[in-house]
């Protein structure tokens, strides 16, 4: 088989990110500022950094969803593989938070915490060399333990590589999960940082700025709602921001219960300066639906 030229490459998603987007920017009557010269939705205004996450349009391969993320005008392709970095540059995106060490393992146990240290230090030195600001942590699950013995171990745990973090300027990134939604068969019934308060209190006394959590708005919607508030409230501690509709983890559109303009308004207004990663599993073409993401979160 002849591998195809990259410029040949770019054309070719062009045009098929156009025809999956023509039907969506037409029904939706886009203005006109809010397309390039062939059409396409692409975030224009850009006071939202915007990033998608590339395990939710799985089996779409990385380096097709970073085509399809450049042409749509988003910044980044994140949580993939640091094999797929390079490829994000030459087409002008970053990642902008790495994966780790997976979230069935974490701070809350003991004796998890050397594979978690191991693997979030290799990530940092990958991260510094590449230019990647922050890593994802997790708690792993309680196991038996009380609130009080599981958060002593995140902080102990924690303790021991912030100090890396800090000396390398790479933010840790710890992401709370909802305990009460099964999501592909797959819940979290036992993850310890279930609580968006539980998460903040943890980098709180963790004690650095090199500490912070992921807002999930997704999973805070779930366990507590008040999205807004919560947002104004732990605004300091907010590093990285993930989308997803609610029911369902689907597109962030009006068939769910968040109305997503006003939440990004209000990151703004926080003068939030990080990322917000599309992490929603689409339900129908993956590229219009991403393309109404944008459109939807580019206030």
């Amino acid at each position: 088989m002849v591998a195809m030229k990259p410029a040949a490459m770019s054309r070719r998603t062009a045009v098929k990110t156009l025809a999956a987007t023509a039907a969506l920017a037409f029904a939706g009557g886009a203005k006109a500022a809010d397309r390039d010269m062939g059409g396409v939705i692409r975030a224009r205004r850009g006071r939202i950094r915007q990033s998608v996450v590339a395990w939710c349009f799985n089996p779409m391969p990385v380096p097709e969803l970073a085509r399809h993320a450049s042409v749509l005008g988003l910044k980044s392709v994140e949580l993939c593989d640091p094999k797929f970095w390079p490829e994000l540059k030459q087409l002008g995106l970053t990642c902008a938070i790495a994966g780790s060490h997976g979230f069935a393992k974490g701070f809350a146990q003991p004796a998890e915490h050397a594979e978690c240290l191991t693997v979030l230090r290799k990530r940092i030195d990958e991260c510094v060399a590449f230019g990647v600001e922050r890593v994802i942590t997790f708690s792993g699950y309680r196991r038996g333990l009380s609130d009080d013995v599981a958060m002593k171990n995140m902080v102990d745990g924690l303790k021991k590589i912030v100090g890396y973090a800090e000396q390398r300027k790479v933010t840790l990134c710890l992401e709370m999960l909802n305990s009460r939604v099964a999501e592909n068969m797959k819940g979290h019934p036992d993850y310890f940082c279930d609580d968006l308060e539980r998460s903040v209190e943890v980098c709180r006394r963790v004690g650095s700025e090199r500490m912070k959590v992921l807002f999930d708005i997704y999973h805070v919607q779930i366990m507590h709602g008040d999205v807004i508030a919560r947002l104004k409230q732990h605004a300091p501690f907010i590093a990285h921001v993930h989308t997803a509709g609610v029911p369902g983890r689907n597109e962030i559109d009006d068939t769910q219960e968040l109305n997503y303009p006003p939440i990004m308004r209000t990151l703004i207004d926080l003068g939030y300066k990080g990322y917000v990663g599309q992490e929603f599993i689409p339900t129908r073409d993956k590229v219009a639906s991403l393309a109404q993401g944008v459109e939807i979160c580019d206030v």
